[in-house]
């Protein structure tokens, strides 16, 4: 048995080492627009998904006047390297293609995101300290492997830090 146990941690080791691709996304609350920094790592990327759903802030993307958020509103749009597409108002999940996401590069891309607490900090409108966590990242590579991380309470997910 003692074996077996062993051989598992060498092989769930060796996976870890393999999936560490040091990419990082990082959140910044602006007005108007909420931008979403991308650091590509080692392993070129070909998308980053952002997944809401877990946040502390029970966050959602606010793309549409009078729609699920409050006041001001902001479609997706590339601030460098990504392709914008259309977004759902009252959405929790995006995905975000790259223009070119080879190692080593940056991409950003801004979208208003709200809270949907009863009592925040700064009002619904704006994403404060940790509302973020929770929500998670996943970084997609050209042959279709996904790597995810949580973003944590500074604003960011990242791929062994």
């Amino acid at each position: 048995m003692w074996k077996l146990s062993a051989a598992l941690i060498v092989v769930t080791g060796a996976a870890q080492a393999a999936d560490c691709t040091g990419a990082s996304l990082r959140f910044v609350e602006s007005a108007p627009r909420d931008r979403f920094e991308l650091t590509i790592g080692t392993q070129p990327l070909i998308a980053v998904q952002v997944d809401l759903r877990g946040s502390a802030g029970r966050l959602i993307f606010d793309t549409a006047d009078g729609g699920t958020g409050v006041e001001v509103f902001q479609p997706l749009r590339d601030e460098g390297g990504t392709q914008a597409n259309d977004v759902a108002d009252g959405a929790e999940a995006i995905k975000v293609a790259l223009r070119d996401g080879k190692a080593g590069s940056r991409a950003v891309f801004s979208i208003d995101v709200d809270d949907r607490l009863a009592s925040s900090d700064l009002g619904q409108i704006r994403v404060t300290g940790g509302e973020m966590a929770g929500a998670v990242a996943m970084f997609e590579a050209a042959d279709g492997t996904m790597v995810s991380a949580v973003f944590d309470a500074k604003n960011r997910a990242q791929v062994c830090p």
